[in-house]
């Protein structure tokens, strides 16, 4: 398995896009309802560009099979040293290390850029992504509940962080 872990390019946005639109219509790690546009998915990329944030891709035999970036949790500027990340991985490599390995990339790039608090915002019912963040030290600070509604039911959302420093 030869996989590279790389900042991503605008030439990678279209698999990007359909890893997004996969979790949309298919999962409750993603809350909206509408899949995106490569129009869309190009400007969220340029603007993770232009306020120096890293988007990081996990490329496998030359197909890109996750990704993974974080932004500003909240806009006041109490909040500046705090992100919330995401990370999204395609089915078929899910358990392979793939994740590990872009959140690990996550966690260096926000040090390096000396954040002090690294967010995850999980749904509740994702044991998996639960689990998988308590094993880099994620603590769960909250739930809130009921807060997001997709696929006729109402879903918590599970607050986890990483004191980086």
């Amino acid at each position: 398995m030869s996989l590279n872990i790389r900042p991503a390019t605008t030439n990678d946005l279209e698999q990007i896009l359909d890893i997004v639109n996969h979790s949309i219509l298919h999962t409750t790690a993603n809350y909206s309802y509408e899949i995106q546009t490569l129009e869309i998915q190009t400007q969220w990329f340029e603007d993770k560009k232009a306020k120096k944030l890293p988007v990081v891709v996990a490329e496998l035999e030359g197909e890109v099979v996750g990704f993974g970036s974080y932004g500003q949790f909240r806009e006041k500027i109490g909040y500046q040293y705090t992100v919330e990340h995401s990370v999204y991985v395609v089915d078929h490599v899910i358990g392979k290390g793939i994740g590990s390995q872009l959140l690990s990339e996550l966690i260096r790039l926000a040090k390096e850029q000396g954040y002090q608090v690294m967010i995850g915002a999980i749904d509740a019912d994702n044991a998996g992504s639960i689990a998988f963040h308590e094993k880099f030290g994620f603590v769960a600070t909250g739930t809130l509940c009921e807060v997001g509604y997709k696929f006729d039911h109402w879903l918590d959302l599970v607050f986890m962080q990483l004191i980086l420093k």
